[in-house]
């Protein structure tokens, strides 16, 4: 059986990590580089002109037109942190290079901070990471399926069950039928109305999608994609070659929740956990710039405040 070269390649080690970013200066070179690429801009007036103020980490930039100050970290993914940059710098380290991704509660005992904090930093680096690739729809060949999250509590069975939070998984292929990219994302239910606003942000007009059939799925037309789907009967569609590869990352992210998280909150926290899913897949090609660009993503993204990340709506359509 031939190797897998996109599986085994190398990524990043973690002695070249340290040698790029072991040291609060390398941290801060590299993060002052991805925020201002031509230079310090003044957020307010756009100036150039500048001077440094203060010392040690508490350094801030002071505009000479305008006078105002900001931090490095000022608006950025880290707006207000009192941790290190190395910090941070680890933390989208360990989240970007491991695959099945890392529990709040791994990274805790990697990062030496306190639970809450970990898990702080995991939902900020998990929602720019969602954010980023809900911006890139899918196009081309896109096998559709459904599934849900949870459930495994006592009560209703089938779809009607509280305990379960519906989603919707999608791949779309290359004419060699390779996966290209991935949408992984919850769903308010399984109605041709969902599905179509789903569509309508998650795929570019003129998809050609391929599903099992379910009702709903008709919902793509209406959002000015093609329709195509195969009755599965009594076949189980993990047998069906036409369906492999969304069937495929299904089977990942199962692996990724039982193995990594056990569990979360499904209904409140499914579009981080499932869209940082999706961004590592759509990035697995070259783990090198995986790296580079979730820093990229940190240095750019705006805050995302403790009060919002708790207040997340349940499922976003």
């Amino acid at each position: 059986m031939p190797m897998n070269r996109i599986q085994f390649q190398p990524g990043v080690s973690l002695p070249e990590f340290f040698a790029r970013y072991g040291t609060e200066e390398q941290c801060t070179a590299a993060l002052a580089a991805l925020r201002w690429p031509e230079g310090f801009r003044c957020p307010r007036c756009a100036s150039a002109a500048h001077y440094v103020v203060g010392h040690g980490a508490r350094k801030l930039f002071q505009c000479q037109a305008c006078r105002h100050q900001t931090s490095l970290t000022a608006s950025t993914l880290m707006d207000s942190t009192k941790l290190p940059l190395r910090t941070w710098f680890l933390a989208i380290f360990l989240i970007s290079q491991n695959k099945t991704g890392l529990s709040s509660l791994a990274l805790m005992r990697q990062l030496g901070t306190s639970y809450r904090t970990a898990w702080l930093i995991h939902h900020k680096l998990m929602t720019a990471m969602a954010e980023h690739d809900r911006r890139q729809p899918l196009s081309g060949d896109v096998q559709l399926d459904d599934a849900y999250l949870g459930g495994e509590r006592p009560g209703v069975g089938g779809r009607g069950s509280p305990n379960k939070v519906p989603i919707v998984a999608a791949v779309s292929t290359n004419d060699a039928g390779h996966p290209l990219r991935v949408k992984v994302s919850p769903v308010a239910a399984f109605t041709t109305e969902a599905i179509k606003r789903w569509a309508q942000v998650n795929l570019l007009p003129g998809c050609d999608v391929r599903s099992d059939g379910l009702n709903c799925f008709a919902g793509v037309i209406d959002a000015g994609c093609a329709h195509s789907y195969i009755v599965v009967g009594s076949r189980k569609p993990r047998d069906m070659p036409q369906f492999s590869w969304v069937n495929t990352v299904l089977g990942n992210l199962k692996t990724m929740i039982g193995g990594a998280h056990k569990a979360f909150k499904f209904r409140k926290y499914a579009t981080q956990y499932l869209g940082a899913f999706a961004y590592r897949f759509n990035a697995r090609f070259n783990l090198n710039n995986l790296l580079l660009g979730l820093l990229g993503h940190a240095a750019t993204a705006s805050p995302t405040r403790e009060r919002q990340i708790r207040g997340t709506a349940e499922v976003h359509d």
